[in-house]
């Protein structure tokens, strides 16, 4: 497999307000031998996690529902979507990551997680890669009422879900986040629920 040669010229900072965008002047030799300049924007918002809580028992799992403004420009017409759990790093390592967001977003104190896979979320513009975990939970790890934290403007209801309602919800467009269908679907895939 070809990999191309690649230079970094210039890196311009577009936006630095809430994550940074920037503007990447670089030069790429393609496979015939000519090299071609060529400017993209990317933006940088860290590295992240995501977690998929599911209940063996009761063939359920726990998913979020809140605003994201993105898809509301888009064409969703309320905003709202229903998402796994899921956060930044924060200079976290990934597992620990996931266990204080999913306290803070659900209310469920786990303490076993397993990861099952990395992924580049939207790599035509977005650096983030996303570490994907599973965990199994029961009622007796909910401790609060979750629902995220209050000074990072988060307002996340909790939804407690059939597995099978939840898989056929991507199909009907009820659920639309990809992270949370790949991990619906590695559920599937591998028989866990």
């Amino acid at each position: 497999m070809h990999t191309p040669d690649i230079k970094i010229i210039k890196t311009e900072i577009l936006s630095d307000n809430w994550y940074t965008l920037n503007k990447v002047t670089y030069t790429i030799a393609k496979k015939d031998g000519t090299t071609e300049t060529q400017s993209r924007e990317a933006y940088d918002r860290g590295n992240g996690a995501v977690i998929l809580l599911y209940n063996t028992t009761s063939g359920t799992v726990i998913l979020t529902r809140q605003f994201r403004l993105p898809t509301f420009i888009n064409g969703n017409t309320s905003g709202m979507l229903i998402e796994a759990c899921a956060g930044l790093l924060d200079n976290d390592n990934p597992e620990e990551c996931i266990k204080r967001e999913t306290e803070e977003e659900t209310g469920y104190k786990i303490s076993k997680v397993e990861k099952v896979f990395e992924a580049y979320m939207s790599p035509g513009s977005v650096t983030e890669i996303l570490h994907f975990f599973i965990a199994e939970y029961s009622n007796e790890m909910k401790i609060t009422d979750g629902g995220g934290l209050e000074e990072e403007g988060e307002n996340i209801e909790v939804l407690e879900l059939p597995f099978d309602k939840a898989l056929a919800m991507t199909g009907n467009g009820e659920i639309m986040d990809a992270k949370t269908i790949m991990l619906l679907q590695h559920l599937r895939i591998n028989n866990i629920v």
